[in-house]
């Protein structure tokens, strides 16, 4: 950090900017699920004569293939013939046969937003009047299963290996040029390549059944791979690997020719060069090959996800690749770090200087992710009140409140710099003493040539296996010595319980941002929302009007455990229905619960259990809207209520439907 601001000036724009632009500042570029915003004939509507085709409304555009939307008589015959087509826009229609009679049909699609998720769900719509149908689409969708959670994973090991990777190179060429020599930095460096290579790999074998079966077993079906590298995700992956051959190449000279020349006493590339213009142009050279080959790994996520897609694609993309090589900057610098502070040899210490270059440049990269969080932010959210109404916007404050957290430890972190900076000249003086100590021939200095000669005439009188054990016995305590004049000096010992502190809160920061790119945002939950609120508030012809309330007492027997909840589903009719959840206390006063769930089941017909995850809208009452209730009978409606972590009970009623 600069020493022209005031400290305390200093830490509050800090925090203020960390807090306006913590809109993703914990990985990967901000993505995004596609969601139906509206079909035609739409949802649970009945219609007098039979459609030519049904068309599909996306908030954005998608990919699809031949089975990518099915449409399914009553008898779950397909009646649909033709590929998707793309007509206009977002919207994708499939052309039907002709002569259709009279019946409820389902509407089943599975495509893949942009951001390369796969995007399913269902809905039915009838012909002259609703009737009962055979169909059950399973609810699970491919990326429900093992296949998605090995592919949420492999994203974050890629995201984490990158950020390891860029961010502990940049530790190294920008404020530490002795760390190109410690063993531990370079294993650092070294596992955040292995780490992306391997998740990129993995992505790309998992990527074709992510997208659509989700089965284990087409992991290795050498067609669906195919068809992956044919696409836009598939293509990024392969850049990705082919980039990281390159990056090989980098590590492979910054931790070889690169160290050869760093000056093990100054901790600056600038400092001590004494005029060699091999070591200056040898570093620009790695600097600038690195940057881009940083720049091109953040343009493979940018490419192949949501900002390519939707409001200013061509701003968005360059963005998003500034702010992942700020982050990989902050958190992976910040982690090069902590491995110095705890692993680097007492030779080679990490000097103040170091630490503060580190400062002004954990500085820079946070300025940069206000500027390009704020624009993400409003790309992703549209609204104030996408903050607290939908879950993107919530995982977006725990995002804040966790960037908050660290800019605090950041503070406590550069006032363990100004002290370390304060007790320079006491350092110095013990670098002097301990340099006089190595002068004595006493057995305090390793590996001396007056120790060697005596090893060699002891070894002349013993086997190998007693030198062995002294050589065992000179190496730890050497190390012990190391550690001990490590541990010796508090400020430094300060400094590194706080980084360490800040790479903590960082681990969870990057969890809860790979969460982040996986859920869909607050703009399009909402258009969403407004859409199905739309559909549900047409009256649909043919169908009658009307309410079923059901009020059920529950007990999981844990404390606070008993109450009432009440379910109301509107108009209790075939089709689009809305349904609210209401949970009382034993007094009848509103009271919230950790969760609730619904499940629909009609045994007659062998349909469901048919879940429902119902919204929070305000103190003890759960709302949504678009419910799919395919045909007319006598259903079982069950509720779980969840009061704490391991309480829970399931209670049900039947209501008639239709």
């Amino acid at each position: 950090m600069t020493q022209t601001i005031a400290p305390r000036v200093r830490t509050l724009v800090l925090l203020i900017l960390a807090v306006a632009g913590a809109l993703l500042a914990g990985a990967a570029p901000a993505s995004a699920h596609a969601a139906l915003t509206g079909s035609d004939p739409a949802q649970g509507a009945v219609v007098d004569t039979a459609p030519t085709r049904v068309s599909l409304t996306f908030s954005e555009p998608v990919a699809v293939g031949d089975d990518s939307v099915r449409v399914l008589d009553p008898k779950g015959e397909r009646v649909d013939k033709g590929d998707p087509a793309n007509p206009s826009g977002t919207t994708y229609s499939v052309p039907l046969v002709s002569g259709l009679p009279d019946g409820t049909y389902t509407v089943a699609y599975q495509v893949v937003s942009a951001d390369s998720h796969p995007v399913a769900g269902a809905f039915t719509f009838s012909i002259g009047a609703p009737s009962e149908t055979t169909v059950s689409v399973s609810a699970q969708a491919s990326d429900d299963g093992l296949v998605g959670w090995l592919y949420g994973f492999g994203r974050y090991v890629s995201y984490a290996g990158f950020v390891v990777l860029a961010g502990g190179a940049a530790f190294v060429l920008a404020c530490w040029a002795p760390g190109a020599r410690v063993r531990a930095v370079q294993r650092l460096v070294v596992s955040g390549w292995l780490a992306l290579t391997a998740a990129t790999l993995g992505l790309l074998m998992l990527r074709g059944s992510y997208t659509t079966s989700g089965r284990v077993g087409d992991v290795f079906d050498l067609e669906l791979l195919g068809d992956v590298l044919q696409t836009k995700t598939g293509a990024a992956l392969v850049s990705r690997l082919l980039l990281l051959a390159t990056a090989a190449l980098f590590i492979a000279v910054l931790f070889g020719a690169y160290a050869r020349t760093a000056d093990a006493a100054p901790d600056h590339p600038g400092d001590g060069d004494g005029g060699e213009p091999d070591k200056r142009d040898l570093t620009f050279g790695l600097a600038l090959g690195g940057t881009v080959v940083a720049a091109g790994l953040a343009a493979s996520w940018a490419m192949s996800e949501h900002a390519s897609q939707g409001l200013q694609a061509g701003v968005a993309m360059p963005v998003d690749v500034v702010h992942l090589l700020a982050v990989a900057a902050w958190l992976g610098g910040l982690t090069a770090l902590l491995v110095a502070l705890h692993r680097a040899p007492v030779e080679t210490p990490v000097g103040h200087d170091a630490v503060r270059r580190f400062s002004r440049l954990a500085f820079g990269s946070v300025v940069t992710l206000a500027v390009t969080g704020v624009y993400q932010s409003w790309r992703q959210l549209g609204s104030w009140s996408a903050f607290t109404d939908t879950r993107y916007g919530q995982l977006l404050l725990a995002k804040i409140a966790l960037v908050a957290v660290m800019v605090a430890v950041a503070f406590m972190s550069r006032r363990w710099t100004r002290r370390l900076a304060d007790a320079r000249g006491s350092a110095a003086a013990e670098e002097a003493e301990r340099a006089e100590e190595e002068k004595q021939p006493a057995g305090t200095a390793p590996a001396t040539a007056s120790e060697t000669s005596e090893a060699g005439k002891t070894e002349a009188g013993h086997d190998a296996v007693r030198a062995a054990q002294l050589a065992r016995q000179r190496a730890a305590t050497e190390a012990a010595r190391q550690k001990r004049l490590r541990d010796a000096d508090p400020n430094r010992f300060g400094l590194r319980r706080s980084v360490l502190a800040e790479a903590g809160v960082a681990v969870v920061l990057l969890a809860v941002t790979t969460v982040l790119t996986q859920t869909e945002p607050g703009r399009t939950e909402q258009d969403a929302r407004a859409a199905a609120a739309t559909s549900s508030s047409a009256p649909a012809t043919g169908q009658g009007s009307g309410a079923v309330s059901l009020t059920m007492p529950f007990d999981t027997g844990g404390t606070n455990g008993k109450g009432v909840v009440s379910v109301d589903l509107d108009p209790a009719q075939a089709g689009d229905n809305a349904l609210h959840v209401y949970v009382e206390g034993p007094d009848g006063t509103p009271v919230d619960v950790p969760e609730v769930k619904i499940a629909l089941t009609l045994a007659a017909q062998d349909i469901g259990p048919l879940p429902v995850a119902p919204d929070r809208i305000t103190t003890g009452h759960w709302s949504a809207s678009g419910v799919q209730i395919p045909m007319a009978g006598d259903w079982k409606v069950e509720v779980t209520v969840r009061t704490s972590d391991i309480d829970q009970v399931t209670v049900s009623k039947n209501a008639q439907i239709g």
